[in-house]
């Protein structure tokens, strides 16, 4: 008995653990750093990178790159109307090109733009 209840409390501590959201790299922009207008959209869906799932990419200067810091879905439902994989979305972004990925410090979707 004092086995099982010594496994339970260790899961409940694991379970809690785990159940915690990752935090966003910056929730506010960095005052130096210059902040970029891209395109943001799913890389293998609207961008046209090579890719085996969908994930998020923003277009910089004509070029494409996948972003690493943020999801596909940090941003609601990559599958919706106006999500990612349907639609490419204005963003101001901050980071560098690394390795051929936009590492990404700060990343701020804009509304929808409406047609009247």
């Amino acid at each position: 008995m004092k086995h099982i209840f010594l496994f339970l409390v260790a899961c409940s501590f694991m379970y809690a653990g785990f159940g915690q959201s990752k935090d966003k790299v910056n929730a506010t922009p960095d005052p130096s750093q210059k902040i970029q207008s891209v395109e943001a959209s799913c890389g293998k869906c609207k961008l046209g990178l090579k890719g085996t799932s969908c994930e998020l990419a923003v277009r910089v200067g004509g070029h494409s790159y996948y972003v690493d810091g943020y999801n596909i879905d940090d941003f609601g439902d990559a599958h919706d109307d106006s999500g990612f994989c349907k639609a490419i979305r204005k963003a101001e972004v901050q980071g560098f090109v690394v390795n051929g990925r936009f590492k990404a410090s700060y990343f701020k979707l804009l509304p929808v733009e409406r047609k009247n």
